[in-house]
């Protein structure tokens, strides 16, 4: 199966980080499609790099939840499972109000410092890639002091699983990016105000806008 020209930006990084964004670039722009079969030979000759690199790199997209490891198939890109991203996002519409209930009162000024400089990073953006990853740093911001309850917990794993399917979802509708920088300015001014139930109520705006997007490209065959 051909896959592509999938050659990343200029090899100016590691070896693994050049291999590790330029199948990620792939994945998220559609050049290596759902259930694209990976073949780490192939893919090593396409880049130009050796085995061990492609498959640390693999693992690496495994673990962001863009690749699934099947026993008798290798590598594969992650299909959109409609079902399973409607409970990622149900399950999260239920916890993020509990979590940002929790927090408001000990979230510290450099933890919302930290969320603005992501936000201000993402809106200078034009590589999805790094602004899904940028995006998943964003919303950890909003987690207590060193906090390391079983709900942060449950909640990073939620949204680390989310990002694959947010992914998918900006490429199909790039102009929700847009929309996302504009949420999220707004949602650090909220922060700021320690405005609870205004955040709980974008929290649950972005999160509903976030899966009707994906429902929607996936109904007109974009995903």
């Amino acid at each position: 199966m051909s896959l592509g020209q999938i050659a990343g930006p200029a090899r100016t990084r590691t070896v693994h980080e050049y291999v590790l964004k330029s199948l990620r670039d792939a994945i998220m722009d559609g050049r290596l499609s759902g259930g694209t079969h990976l073949v780490q030979s192939e893919l090593a000759s396409q880049l130009d790099v050796s085995i061990t690199p492609v498959r640390e790199a693999l693992r690496d997209l495994a673990t962001e939840g863009l690749v699934v490891f099947d026993p008798h198939r290798g590598a594969l890109v992650r299909s959109l499972d409609l079902a399973e991203v409607r409970e990622l996002y149900e399950l999260r519409t239920a916890l993020e109000p509990l979590m940002v209930r929790r927090i408001m009162g000990s979230i510290s000024p450099e933890q919302l410092s930290r969320a603005d400089d992501l936000r201000r990073q993402m809106e200078r953006l034009d590589d999805l890639s790094t602004w899904v990853e940028l995006n998943r740093q964003f919303h950890a911001c909003f987690s207590g002091p060193g906090e390391g309850s079983r709900l942060s917990s449950i909640l990073s794993g939620l949204r680390d699983s989310a990002a694959a399917y947010v992914s998918m979802s900006l490429s199909a509708s790039p102009e929700r990016i847009a929309e996302s920088n504009a949420e999220h300015a707004q949602l650090v001014k909220l922060y700021q105000a320690q405005d609870v139930e205004g955040v709980v109520a974008l929290t649950l705006q972005h999160l509903h806008t976030t899966l009707s997007t994906i429902e929607e490209a996936h109904e007109r065959g974009l995903l």
